[in-house]
């Protein structure tokens, strides 16, 4: 039996919550798929930057999230091989688009305050994609329980390993060769630390810890990857603390880790898409097309993996609107008529939304290896080239690569 849908959205992630939110915003309903049977929540929380803020508020839910999460005025960077501070970066000033906002937001609460905005019934849980079907100017989307969606769109938000992306030849990303470690601890009491980005860069790895609220903290360790500790926090947790173990640390830091839960620590692989493949790739084909991870899966070193699934879903929900609520032509009485032209309308929103998208993903993607391949160095040579020249360089890419906004919800 095949369900008619306008929009059908796979993964209630960031990206597909934010897309589904951007166009209930604008009048237009969509279905969101989410294939386990609740909101997935890995990676405890992430860094947002301004660009992030700027999508957040164009959905409606930013202040919602500034009050619960504090408001970082700076990022220190420590070298624990000399001890010397190589970096402070200030972001209490002024970007091209306004003011500079960084904060640590919990991704519970983000996926919660989008997910709660949204109709009832948007998100279908324990629903998995296993096919999909081109029928005439539709897509048949096959579920594993044998439901089948008729819809005018198709939008894949389903992570790194998208069944969409993989539908219209999108390659699987590509393994870095590195791990990252996260780790998230709540505290009884205020923990006391200041609300800044405190990064520390060694032989091989870089950590960093960032304060989301009064007893809240989030961090994480990117390092070579090590398939014998993937799958135990309690190794997890020994290898962190070993990397951390010298007096260039505070005991403070240490500290944070040390409290973590193992509950609380998780390892996963670092893969990235190539760039080339954006510029040459489809990121959309037909009325079909992807965002999010599933079109820019990209290394944590600037922090904007998240940021770009929330400017994705703002700049779609734009293009998409701008395709559906245009007044059918006069001419177009007859019903294939209405359907090819409606079509047509929403393959070029798509290609809108592609063009937009585009050059943004690919200087993210290539910003994020680059900065990760030089951040992780660890010969001497890599090492004093890092810590010595290119600090306050690299410091300054973060604010640099966040100052972009994504515009106001609305569509011509």
């Amino acid at each position: 039996m095949e369900e008619a849908q306008d929009i059908v959205i796979v993964g209630a992630g960031i990206a597909g919550l934010t897309t589904s939110l951007g166009l209930h915003r604008l009048g237009i309903r969509s279905l969101v798929l989410e294939s386990s049977d609740s909101l997935r929540v890995t990676g405890f929380a992430l860094t947002t930057w301004t660009n992030a803020w700027k999508a957040l508020d164009a959905v409606g839910i930013g202040d919602s999230l500034r009050q619960q999460h504090k408001q970082f005025y700076a990022n220190l960077n420590t070298s624990t091989v000399s001890g010397v501070q190589t970096a402070a970066t200030s972001f209490e000033g002024k970007g091209k688009h306004g003011d500079h906002e960084v904060r640590c937001v919990n991704r519970k609460l983000l996926l919660e305050a989008l997910a709660k905005e949204l109709p009832s019934g948007t998100i279908r849980f324990s629903s998995k994609v296993v096919s999909i079907e081109i029928s005439g100017f539709f897509k048949l989307v096959h579920l594993a329980d044998g439901t089948v969606l008729k819809t005018k769109v198709l939008i894949g938000c389903d992570g790194v390993n998208s069944v969409v992306a993989k539908w219209f030849g999108f390659k699987a990303p590509t393994f870095t060769g590195r791990a990252a470690i996260r780790g998230c601890v709540n505290f009884k009491s205020n923990h006391g630390i200041e609300p800044k980005f405190f990064q520390f860069f060694g032989k091989a790895f870089r950590s960093g810890f960032l304060p989301y609220d009064d007893n809240g903290v989030y961090w994480f360790l990117t390092s070579n990857e090590d398939k014998e500790r993937e799958d135990d926090p309690v190794k997890m947790k020994q290898f962190v603390l070993s990397k951390l173990g010298n007096e260039y640390v505070p005991d403070e830091i240490k500290a944070i880790v040390e409290n973590t839960e193992l509950d609380s620590i998780i390892s996963s692989p670092l893969r990235y898409r190539h760039p080339w493949e954006l510029l040459w790739g489809n990121i959309n084909k037909e009325n079909v097309c992807v965002a999010g991870d599933a079109l820019h899966p990209m290394t944590p070193d600037i922090g904007q993996g998240g940021c770009a699934a929330l400017e994705d879903g703002v700049v779609l929900a734009k293009c998409l609107a701008g395709a559906l609520l245009k007044e059918q032509s006069e001419e177009t009485k007859e019903k294939g008529d209405r359907e090819r032209e409606e079509y047509k309308r929403i393959e070029m929103g798509l290609k809108k939304y592609a063009k937009e998208r585009r050059w943004r993903s690919i200087e993210l993607i290539s910003t994020a290896y680059i900065v990760g391949f030089v951040q992780q160095g660890d010969g001497k040579v890599t090492t004093f080239f890092r810590d010595n020249i290119l600090a306050a360089f690299l410091a300054g890419l973060l604010l640099k690569r966040a100052d972009f906004d994504c515009g106001k919800l609305s569509f011509s």
